[in-house]
């Protein structure tokens, strides 16, 4: 049978191919993205935007009831900000924080062994009483040792941890504070980051239009299934007591998802709630993206696949929810790429005559999903009408997140599964470094 005379007029060459190839060709050669891409970050998302749609009633209903518990409990809680050279961006944090619709705060900043002019501000901005604490290391012990140093001030039933190049909406503490009296088992919430910096060029449009479909959609449904893996350090609160117990912080890279995982594992439900939002800005150039990433990306495997495996094993304290938490972390990120180049060899060599069909489909199929993705958050979202300023860039994210972003994270991991890179991070200062080395952190 012939292709439809109106159809083959209309239709670009590559469709027509396709359209004449049959289902199970384009199966066999698009396995990958209709198995696993599509399923995950289509279907899945859309049934949870369905699912929240049909509860919505019911779930403002109990967020009010919980955000009344709030402030009929008005909790006493402690924000802490850890940073090194965050001098120019202290006093816009006070200033945001002041602005909060939540008030009953102390303010604990530690200065991690800052060059630049962090400790006058700092304490100048505690003089005026704008910190509640400001304490300074002369000496660089890292994020995680900062963290701790404020955490041994805190005085507050629930712990926030902020980015100090943060800004916040007006009422983003309360937010993230209201899931806590949803659910008693509730130990740690995470906040919404979002892309401050995003109309600055092609390489932060990329990252924010990132940021909605990973955090904001990603979180959004991981939350909702009960497989929410990681609380960004950019904002996250944390109930002071567990994490006490859990003695804080251990050395990263990779603190944020290894804090979660320790919550996970002590019992306690992790819930990511969309409407607290935090603004923060990214990196300015791919090559700086890179850095970042890289150290990202090797805290997979160093914190998922070998620090905390033991959620996988039967035990007396396994958990299903954890072991599916990170399972899926760990198989979308890590598996899937080592599938994704073996995809690639396996359609080189049996479909190399057929390469000039096969390039602009999957183009073509990663372009729809790519919109059909910021569709989706444009529903849940409170800045649709200025997210939409990212639409016409979406595009450009088949070579980002596709190519890019995969062959970042095929270094970071091939680094740190075989030579344990990530303990060379300067991220992390050196003798921070060799004690988790010798810790097995």
């Amino acid at each position: 049978m012939g292709i439809n005379p109106i159809l083959e007029h209309i239709l670009p060459d590559f469709l027509e191919y396709w359209y004449h190839g049959g289902w199970s060709k384009f199966t066999r050669i698009f396995w990958h993205f209709l198995v696993f891409e599509f399923t995950r970050y289509i279907i899945l998302d859309y049934l949870i935007i369905f699912w929240r749609w049909l509860h919505r009633k019911q779930r403002a209903r109990e967020w009010e009831e919980a955000r009344q518990l709030l402030y009929a409990n008005n909790p006493f809680i402690s924000i802490l900000v850890p940073g090194k050279n965050e001098g120019k961006n202290i006093y816009k944090l006070v200033k945001s924080l002041k602005e909060q619709t939540y008030q009953n705060a102390e303010l604990i900043v530690v200065d991690d062994g800052s060059d630049d002019d962090t400790p006058i501000i700092g304490k100048s901005l505690e003089k005026a009483g704008l910190i509640t604490k400001f304490i300074r290391n002369d000496v660089r012990g890292g994020k995680a040792s900062a963290a701790n140093l404020a955490l041994t001030f805190a005085t507050g039933e629930i712990m926030v941890h902020l980015d100090a190049d943060c800004s916040f909406d007006r009422d983003a503490i309360e937010r993230v504070l209201v899931p806590f009296y949803l659910d008693e088992n509730i130990g740690a919430v995470g906040g919404n980051v979002k892309v401050r910096n995003y109309d600055l060029n092609l390489a932060t449009r990329c990252q924010a239009m990132e940021y909605l479909k990973t955090i904001g959609m990603g979180r959004t449904t991981t939350s909702e299934l009960g497989v929410y893996k990681i609380i960004s350090g950019a904002f996250g609160a944390f109930r002071t007591d567990v994490i006490k117990g859990l003695y804080g912080w251990d050395i990263g890279p990779g603190l944020d998802g290894d804090i979660t995982v320790k919550f996970r594992k002590s019992g306690y439900r992790i819930f990511f709630e969309p409407t607290a939002i935090c603004l923060t800005s990214v990196p300015i150039n791919f090559k700086i993206l890179k850095k970042q990433r890289l150290r990202w990306d090797k805290s997979i495997i160093r914190f998922r696949v070998r620090k905390h495996n033991n959620v996988f094993a039967p035990n007396a304290g396994f958990e299903w929810g954890t072991f599916a938490a990170l399972f899926e972390n760990i198989f979308y990120n890590v598996v899937l790429d080592i599938m994704w180049w073996l995809y690639i060899i396996d359609i080189i060599i049996n479909y190399t005559g057929s390469l000039q069909w096969i390039i602009p489909m999957n183009i073509f199929l990663y372009l729809v999903a790519g919109y059909a993705q910021m569709f989706a958050y444009f529903l849940i979202s409170e800045r649709k009408w200025e997210e939409l300023k990212l639409w016409p860039y979406v595009p450009f994210m088949t070579l980002y997140t596709g190519l890019f972003l995969r062959i970042v994270r095929t270094r970071a991991y091939y680094d740190e599964l075989f030579f344990r890179k990530s303990y060379d991070d300067p991220w992390n200062p050196t003798k921070s470094s060799d004690q988790a080395r010798a810790n097995a952190f």
